[in-house]
């Protein structure tokens, strides 16, 4: 998966992935992410992506939940590299490994390269022992925009990457879930996160905050082990064409496999899978890639199921929502609160909707 490795006193300073042609310097940060596929490079000239940035970090109040305007006043890089290597290098993925010390604390990073994606994930464990020093991931990318867009809860949201105005200095921190993302005309860099959920994009320098460690009311606030993953994600076009909703959810909700054998039933019982009759599994089909089935649940009252739905890309659009012969004989549109607002037609286990930009649905199946 890794190849032409490039090494200088035992540290890794290059090498060639499926999709890209990664340069290290001597902090093992990203100097170039050339992307071979689109034949551009994705970090902005002269400067280093995957750099972590710490500042002294104390608001006037609220220290465990503010962050003031002026926190950019006092930074410093994190440096410190005591490892840099490659562990893992097989035909599916590649790994080089990366250790830092900073004042008291070890962060420790595995970065992942795919065969099958772009996508370039940096787990990391951190044992931090700071106080009132707040963490940021940066990567300067050569996109050229004076918007991004933030993933939230059942949809998203933009915010400019200029700060012209008091209105814009105040959107210095904005709040995201998933992902958030810059893209120019044909092309666009997500940056994605499984647990963290503050960022700042100024100009086209993407940073996610890491770590707070407020002494408010508790003293020792983020004091202890810390284990995440963001992902670095080059891509066609904006976050539509260039699958960024879907690549986001497969990091936070990876595809698990579940060994299951065959378990001999009673008799009378017919045949069973752990104890489970096989029916019992449900799944959910949808045939637009931008309406997401974000939850499948037992109904509240414990009649039925519910699915919950959104569409993601703020376009009118219908679909049909395939479920199991086995999940019920009858549709409902319900609220959120799941109070029924009429029948829907339940055919050959598929139900036919229309969903305006970014609307939410609840079906109950019983």
């Amino acid at each position: 998966m890794l190849w032409n490795l490039q090494e200088q006193d035992g540290r890794i300073k290059g090498f060639d992935t499926a999709y890209y042609e990664i340069r290290l310097n001597e902090n093992g940060e990203l100097t170039s992410v050339f992307d071979k596929k689109r034949e551009r490079q994705v970090l902005s000239a002269g400067q280093a992506g995957n750099r972590l940035l710490a500042f002294e970090d104390r608001p006037e109040e609220y220290d465990a939940w503010n962050i003031d305007a002026y926190y950019e006043e006092k930074q410093w890089v994190v440096e410190g590299l005591s490892e840099c290597r490659v562990t893992e290098n097989g035909p599916l993925r590649g790994c080089i490994s990366i250790r830092r010390t900073f004042l008291k604390s070890v962060i420790e990073q595995q970065i992942y390269f795919y065969r099958h994606t772009g996508r370039i994930d940096f787990k990391t464990r951190i044992d931090w022992k700071e106080s009132q020093i707040l963490l940021k991931a940066a990567f300067p990318v050569d996109v050229l925009t004076d918007k991004a867009v933030y993933d939230v809860q059942f949809g998203n949201v933009e915010r400019p990457t200029h700060r012209n105005t008091s209105w814009e200095q105040a959107k210095f921190e904005v709040c995201a879930h998933k992902w958030a993302d810059v893209s120019e005309a044909g092309y666009g860099v997500a940056l994605m996160n499984d647990c963290k959920y503050g960022y700042d994009i100024r100009e086209s320098v993407m940073r996610l905050t890491l770590l707070k460690s407020g002494i408010f009311p508790n003293p020792t606030a983020d004091q202890e082990v810390h284990t995440f993953t963001y992902s670095l994600y080059p891509h066609d076009g904006d976050f539509r064409t260039g699958g960024v909703v879907q690549e986001a959810y497969d990091l936070n909700c990876p595809l698990q496999a579940v060994p299951v054998r065959e378990k001999t039933a009673e008799p009378g019982e017919g045949r069973a899978w752990n104890g489970e009759n096989r029916s019992s599994a449900f799944c959910v089909a949808v045939d637009a890639e931008n309406v997401l089935a974000d939850t499948v649940k037992k109904a509240e009252d414990g009649d039925g199921i519910t699915l919950r739905l959104y569409e993601t890309y703020g376009k009118r659009t219908r679909t049909r929502v395939t479920v199991p012969a086995s999940a019920g004989k009858q549709a409902e549109d319900c609220d959120c609160m799941e109070q029924p607002l009429g029948r829907l037609e339940l055919e050959d286990g598929a139900i036919s909707l229309e969903f305006r930009p970014y609307e939410i649905k609840t079906i109950r199946i019983r």
